[in-house]
């Protein structure tokens, strides 16, 4: 019977002990971090990581409740285990100046990674006065990056005020960003809240955004992305582009943005192509489920994207097909609600406009709804107000 139990309690303090090894944790205050919100912690916050990337079980690093200041972080892979973590209870803050950095705090290289919680505070304000004041300026940090990674889930995350970018998901696989509060002034520059590029297999689910520019864009190469439950507003809406600006970029198919409310926005869904000569395409493509409250332009195509003017007589290569608005209901600041402008050398086909009933919400009481098509193919089922012009 002694020998019984003593077995027992051997296997029960080994178990223990697995548990505590497979749980490593690394708060970055034990490798010399600051809550004073000014003493630089980059240095602690990648020792951490380092400890953590280099378990070969499951490892947490840990940033407790304060203000921590990080200049800039690279958290680099390939790791020995396929289930970090990063949880933050506080405050993670940028210098209030500004750099010609690209990135501020940047995940790359890592399989297996989870971002719990936290807040990540850019203090892109300085930047946006320089550019506000038309001076020399960089072009601005993206807050926070997930870069050449592969499952990687972010959770309950805050990101505010960014000089660019608030996030950005490149060249990864399979990654869920979900809870997500993206805060940026309306008249911040190219504040998109999170911008996909290159990667396959996104999620982005059950967060709001407002933002000084789109509050997601789906950029060239991007595959299986699936957007929904999202509150948009401020902003310029949810996007796919723009694309076309330059020769041999990849396309974009098989996304599906569903359940947006979009409030005050500039647009609402959008596809934006560069009035450039440049092949590509858009293809397979269902915006559907959205609540448009005096939005400008809640339905948008736009081949012939050219703020500058720098692309005259120039028709878009890229060919978009298969997209389909269905069930978007809402109002409409401007009259035109509905602007499927395609480009002349490569018409849209299979546009469908499905059960759409959008009113006109702006200054001029008699004006109502309209819809505009040009080189463009597809066809109309259920209501359609504005009537379509398809």
């Amino acid at each position: 019977m002694n020998q019984t139990i003593s077995l027992l309690l051997c296997i029960l303090l080994s178990l223990f002990s697995f548990s505590a090894d497979a749980m490593a944790d690394y708060n970055i205050v034990n490798f010399g971090a600051k809550l004073d919100g000014r003493t630089d912690s980059a240095a602690a916050l990648q020792a951490a990581w380092r400890k953590a990337c280099n378990e070969t079980l499951s490892a947490t690093v840990v940033v407790p409740k304060g203000r921590f200041f990080v200049s800039r972080a690279l958290l680099q892979g390939p790791c020995n285990n396929n289930d970090l973590r990063v949880v933050i209870l506080g405050t993670i803050t940028a210098d209030s100046g500004f750099s010609s950095a690209s990135e501020w705090i940047t995940f790359k290289y890592v399989q297996g990674l989870s971002v719990q919680g936290g807040t990540f505070d850019a203090r892109g304000q300085a930047l946006w006065a320089c550019k506000a004041a038309r001076r020399s300026c960089p072009f601005g940090s993206t807050a926070v990056t997930i870069s050449g990674s592969k499952d990687v889930l972010v959770n309950g995350t805050k990101v505010m005020n960014s000089e660019n970018f608030q996030m950005a998901v490149i060249f990864s696989q399979g990654v869920t960003m979900q809870g997500l509060t993206i805060t940026a002034p309306a008249n911040s520059p190219n504040t998109d809240g999170v911008h996909v590029h290159m990667s396959t297999g996104v999620t982005i689910t059950g967060s709001s955004m407002s933002t000084g520019d789109d509050c997601i864009s789906l950029g060239p190469g991007v595959t299986d992305a699936w957007i929904y439950n999202i509150s948009c507003g401020p902003g310029h809406g949810i996007s796919i582009g723009s694309l076309g600006w330059s020769p041999g970029e990849p396309g974009v198919e098989n996304v599906t943005v569903s359940s947006v409310v979009f409030t005050g926005t500039q647009n609402g869904f959008r596809v934006k192509t560069w009035a450039n000569p440049y092949g590509g395409f858009v293809k397979d493509i269902l915006f559907q489920h959205a609540t448009m409250i005096d939005v400008q332009n809640p339905i948008v195509i736009d081949q012939n994207y050219c703020p500058n003017n720098n692309c005259p007589n120039n028709n878009s290569g890229i060919k978009i097909s298969g997209v389909k608005f269905s069930e978007v209901e809402g109002t409409s600041t401007t009259e035109v609600a509905v602007k499927l402008d395609c480009s002349q050398s490569n018409p849209c086909q299979g546009i469908e406009l499905d059960n759409i009933k959008l009113s006109y919400s702006g200054e001029n009481m008699q004006a109502e709804a309209q819809a505009f098509c040009r080189n463009v193919q597809g066809r109309s089922t259920g209501y359609v107000i504005p009537p379509s012009c398809l």
